[in-house]
């Protein structure tokens, strides 16, 4: 039992839709679904009716409902009561984000940093989009950082949480360079002989970006989707071996471009689009537990950031 499928199924109640609930939980609907299914195969009961639209749940389903509800909120308050007790590491302010932002972003602004507010300790935790939301939400780190798109708002409740732009980013397609320095494929493509595409997986932050990238495109791109994983790290390493273009965050290539090991892969500006980088945090009157030193780096950005 993962305590993650109780919370999976108490938004499906919710929300009547894989989709929906996919999307609000920040992780692909086929994953979504496989957790629905391995919780159903430790109840060895069907607990949701996917014969009618909008989901509902059956009856055994409306019985565990009530039991994952009070389940998850005792283990919420028995980890609440026992963060109280704990001592060591107070000073230790700790980060959830992407894997991304954890190689791209985050050392050189740590760097920075460093420069107006020296004593700062940090734990990094490097998650998928969805598990960092759920480090955040779930009270299991002090600072969310995240990418943030008005396509793709992070679904915070801003009564709840407040964020801070540390700076931008950009999404942009590259493509292996040749000895010349020229991209190997070059948007749009023509048909038939399609580009190898390197995509995220459907359902993923990055992707759905992506995908509003190439819908406002000023023409039609002709892709040959030949691979497809969640982590930019990934397509990016498969991009320098020259296994075709993908859409990477310019800050994580930005020493391969400069050493021509990747080209910008499109017309700037036509490919493109600009994320915010954000810092969240739970507001001091709703936080469970507000460790000094993050609440002084806080006050900290706020006060160098007007």
């Amino acid at each position: 039992m993962d305590t993650k499928w109780l919370e999976d199924f108490v938004s499906l109640a919710g929300t009547r839709s894989f989709s929906r609930s996919a999307q609000l939980r920040h992780v692909t609907q086929p994953a979504f679904s496989r957790r629905i299914q391995a919780l159903e195969a430790w109840a060895g009961v069907d607990l949701v009716d996917r014969s009618i639209f909008p989901t509902r749940l059956t009856p055994a389903g409306e019985t565990l409902l009530a039991q994952a509800q009070e389940m998850l909120a005792s283990l919420q308050a028995t980890r609440n009561l026992m963060r109280t007790h704990q001592a060591s590491g107070s000073d230790m302010i700790e980060f959830a984000l992407p894997h991304t932002l954890a190689f791209a972003f985050f050392p050189q602004w740590l760097l920075e940093l460093r420069r107006t507010f020296p004593r700062l300790k940090t734990r990094l935790i490097a998650l998928n989009v969805h598990d960092a939301v759920l480090r955040l939400t779930e009270g299991h780190c002090d600072l969310l950082l995240a990418y943030d798109h008005p396509s793709q708002p992070l679904q915070l409740a801003p009564d709840r949480y407040e964020m801070l732009t540390l700076g931008q980013d950009t999404l942009v397609p590259y493509a292996r360079a040749d000895s010349e320095g020229r991209p190997l494929w070059r948007l749009p493509g023509a048909a038939p002989s399609k580009l190898p595409f390197l995509s995220y997986a459907s359902g993923a932050y990055m992707a759905r970006l992506v995908e509003h990238i190439l819908k406002g495109a000023p023409q039609a791109p002709h892709l040959d989707p030949v691979y497809e994983t969640d982590m930019a790290e990934s397509l990016k390493a498969m991009a320098l071996e020259g296994h075709g273009l993908a859409f990477l965050p310019a800050s994580s290539v930005k020493k391969d471009v400069r050493a021509k090991r990747l080209a910008p892969a499109g017309e700037p500006g036509a490919w493109e689009l600009t994320m915010d980088v954000r810092l969240v945090r739970e507001r001091p009157g709703s936080a469970r537990v507000v460790k000094p030193d993050a609440a002084a780096l806080w006050e900290h950005l706020v006060h160098t950031s007007r």
